[in-house]
């Protein structure tokens, strides 16, 4: 693997990174157009930039996780389901934490991580304290590590991962008042257009937006004043992330745009300008080269993911024209395979389980099972095709309704209009496949063998 990084000796003239990541939050937040209360992050969005059309590559925590710390798909790194069920990245595998702590950097991870179900030292962290993973305990820990390396000589490196706002999204450790903040027969549905306007998905929406405004929002902004109180803050680039879209029917576990979207915000003083939006596509296995480069650390050429540092300072940037995802393994085997171009999705479903997945921590809830009941088909097709631009909550499929492993014959023909872009987004996802030697082209992916 090609390697290029600074020498110890030329550490101290980087800067830190910081970087806060949370569990299934997509792009649900107010500087992103949705209706929650979420005053500081968005205020480190007017600080720094933000990336619109941010996505991940896994509509899941471990597979989406190991692309951001790799430069990888899943299926190259070999994170193909869930870490705690048997899926995580080998000890030999290169992570950004690895690389910065090989170019001098000290490493901290305060919380959560999923790329390996234990021992995150082999992830390249000097420094573990995974007490808590909830972001308002989390603070005391976030201030008391700062305020240690207020007079620092070389750069740190810290992963902040906290659990907010995974489901239940009603805690038993959460006040009873934090969830006073949206009434659920009052909350608007309008970033929930996919689903059906029934009790439960109300409820689920006000607990949702609650725990955003009322937790996590808080919480990011504690971080960021502890930055500043240790006279960090102009040293340091502060990035705030998630892993996948939200935990709600038709979004986690899906490559429908409500699963595989994620808030992705940048700041880093001198050189990213605040208040900048950027529309161009990127994907989180851009996430270990482009952070690379703006710590002023040449990036692997090798990796699937590409550097977008330019975009963010403002220099010329090339960018993508599509995006992939995929899915594999999760609380059971739904191969899926997906292309994304700023007009279309297209969709490649490897099995026969029904049209909407829901994930093991959706299921049981009330809007789990009523969306189940809404848009339960007996078989999901093999293809899907959507113009975003017409139809961007991708709900009407102009693809064949063939059924995977089901005769021709027996289906009805591609939209006639669309038949060209489904034909090339065919032939370039089965490209990328090919070129990343994806094993579900060699039949099944088997569940991994340990105990």
């Amino acid at each position: 693997m090609t390697d290029s990084a600074d020498s110890p000796s030329d550490a101290s003239d980087r800067p830190n990174l910081v970087l806060v990541h949370c569990h299934d939050l997509g792009q649900h937040l107010g500087c992103y157009g949705a209706d929650v209360d979420t005053p500081n992050i968005d205020g480190l969005a007017a600080d720094g930039a933000r990336l619109a059309n941010s996505f991940c590559t896994a509509p899941q925590c471990s597979p989406s996780r190991s692309s951001m710390v790799t430069g990888t798909y899943p299926h190259e790194n070999g994170v193909m389901g869930l870490a705690h069920m048997g899926w995580a990245l080998g000890d030999d595998r290169e992570t950004l934490p690895k690389r910065l702590k090989a170019a001098g950097d000290e490493t901290a991870l305060l919380g959560f991580q999923h790329e390996v179900p234990d021992e995150p030292e082999r992830l390249g962290y000097d420094h573990v304290d995974s007490g808590t993973k909830r972001a308002l305990e989390l603070v005391d820990v976030v201030d008391d590590f700062f305020a240690e390396r207020a007079d620092a000589d070389d750069p740190f490196f810290v992963s902040i991962g906290i659990e907010e706002p995974h489901r239940p999204f009603r805690r038993e450790y959460l006040p009873d008042e934090t969830y006073d903040a949206y009434d659920p027969d009052e909350v608007p549905l309008d970033d929930f257009a996919y689903l059906p306007d029934a009790p439960g998905v109300r409820e689920d929406v006000a607990d949702l937006r609650s725990v955003i405004s009322e937790v996590l929002d808080p919480a990011v902004g504690r971080y960021r004043e502890s930055l500043a109180d240790a006279g960090l803050a102009e040293e340091t680039v502060f990035v705030f992330t998630t892993d996948h879209g939200l935990a709600i029917p038709r979004a986690k576990g899906t490559c429908y745009d409500p699963g595989i979207e994620t808030a992705l915000v940048v700041r880093q003083p001198g050189a990213v300008e605040g208040g900048e939006v950027h529309e161009s596509l990127v994907t989180n296995a851009d996430f270990t080269p482009t952070m690379l480069d703006l710590l002023g650390i040449d990036p692997p050429t090798d990796l699937s993911g590409e550097s977008f540092a330019p975009l963010l300072r403002g220099e010329p940037h090339e960018g993508r024209d599509r995006i992939f995802a995929e899915m594999t393994w999760h609380d059971r085997y739904n191969p899926i395979r997906a292309i994304r171009t700023e007009r279309y999705k297209y969709v490649r479903n490897f099995s026969v389980l029904p049209k909407v997945f829901v994930p093991m921590d959706v299921a049981p809830t009330a809007s789990g099972r009523e969306v189940h009941e809404e848009f339960h088909v007996p078989q999901r097709p093999a293809e899907e095709l959507y113009d975003l631009e017409a139809d961007p909550h991708e709900s009407e499929n102009l693809a064949s309704d063939k059924k995977p492993f089901e005769p021709a014959a027996e289906a009805s023909d591609p939209d006639p209009a669309h038949a060209d872009a489904l034909d090339r987004l065919r032939d370039e996802l089965e490209a990328w496949m090919e070129s990343t030697d994806d094993p579900l082209l060699d039949g099944p992916v088997p569940y991994p063998d340990v105990e």
